[in-house]
């Protein structure tokens, strides 16, 4: 299972890019791949990986050729950028920093970190360019659905969401260590604002999640008593 992204910014500049949704960490790959990208470089605090096995960070190795593509192009520059899912297809005019955010999400999430991991079952249910309300609503749902399992299947169900708050520390220790190792190698502003961005909607989860859900009760609310 794989997603397509088309970025078409004018007749010079058309970067295309297939991610496979289930792929493993590719030592040969690594090894041709650009000197930021070692684990060692700005490596994450909380990096559970050991450079006997990794000589170099997946995420990184994976995301390189995008960094480096883009490298130098002002956020504000406008691509038509085409997304297809297994499902459907996308196509939307935007900024250089919201179609970056949203391809830079999708390969996090599916690159061989275990961290960023945890986000794999969004990856596998991409929605590009999606709104901060989106984007808490799709993280609350599928985190409640896992502790619905969990509980059916006799194990602890996490209903205060604790867990989901310490995912989204770990996460935003991943996207800082992230942002240094972007920032080493960008000339331009594109890939900085898109990272920034994409790290905002992360971090957001752990200053108050009291706040996150105040902001989508009511949409979830506006059924009122019709499910019960």
């Amino acid at each position: 299972m794989a997603i397509e992204y088309r970025f078409t910014l004018d007749d010079e500049h058309q970067f295309t890019y297939h991610i496979e949704l289930e792929r493993a960490y590719d030592p040969a790959l690594a090894q041709v791949a650009p000197k930021w990208t070692r684990l060692e470089h700005q490596q994450c605090s909380n990096c559970p990986l050991s450079r006997d096995t990794f000589s170099h960070c997946p995420a990184a190795v994976d995301l390189h050729r995008v960094i480096e593509d883009f490298q130098g192009l002002p956020a504000f520059k406008k691509a038509l950028v085409w997304v297809r899912t297994p499902e459907r297809e996308y196509t939307k005019q935007v900024g250089l920093e919201e179609g970056l955010r949203a391809l830079l999400g999708v390969i996090m999430a599916t690159s061989a970190c275990p961290v960023l991991g945890k986000l794999r079952p969004m990856a596998q249910n991409h929605l590009p360019f999606a709104s901060n309300q989106e984007f808490i609503l799709r993280t609350f749902s599928l985190y409640l659905a896992r502790q619905y399992f969990n509980h059916r299947e006799g194990r602890h169900a996490d209903w205060e969401l604790k867990g989901l708050v310490r995912m989204f520390q770990q996460l935003q220790l991943v996207n800082q260590a992230f942002w240094q190792r972007i920032h080493d190698t960008c000339e331009g502003d594109s890939n900085l604002k898109a990272f920034l961005t994409f790290f905002s909607m992360a971090s957001s989860m752990t200053v108050s999640l009291e706040t996150q859900l105040q902001k989508i009760r009511p949409l979830v609310m506006s059924a009122g008593d019709s499910f019960e």
